[in-house]
């Protein structure tokens, strides 16, 4: 093991080398043995995401992967349901998709049901 290889997080001398990443099996940090990749890391995730993990923008297509219940409201949106030209917001609650659905109106979604179309 290369002496050199020392958790950046911890500063633990246990770091061992599993394929393209190092790992502190005193934290579970893992890092590259660059060390640039993980300063990049958090910048990368920036931005709201699907649930395959694809970066959504404005005016995308996504599709409903699951039925979902609307709120105060005996309607239902399908799983398959595409919807169109998408608008990305802040939220706390966890809804960052604004949208209009046809038949149903405008509401909200989290990304975390839909996919990139």
């Amino acid at each position: 093991m290369d002496d050199a290889m020392k958790c950046p997080k911890c500063n633990s001398e246990h770091a061992y080398q599993d394929r393209d990443l190092w790992v502190c099996p005193e934290c579970a940090h893992e890092w590259s043995a660059s060390g640039e990749a993980s300063a990049e890391a958090p910048a990368d995730e920036t931005g709201v995401r699907d649930a395959n993990g694809n970066l959504l923008t404005d005016g995308d297509s996504v599709i409903v992967i699951k039925d979902l219940k609307v709120k105060g409201s005996s309607s239902v949106v399908k799983g398959g349901t595409k919807v169109r030209n998408i608008r990305l917001q802040e939220a706390t609650d966890g809804h960052n998709i604004a949208c209009k659905i046809d038949g149903i109106g405008a509401m909200n979604l989290k990304s975390e049901f839909v996919k990139k179309a």
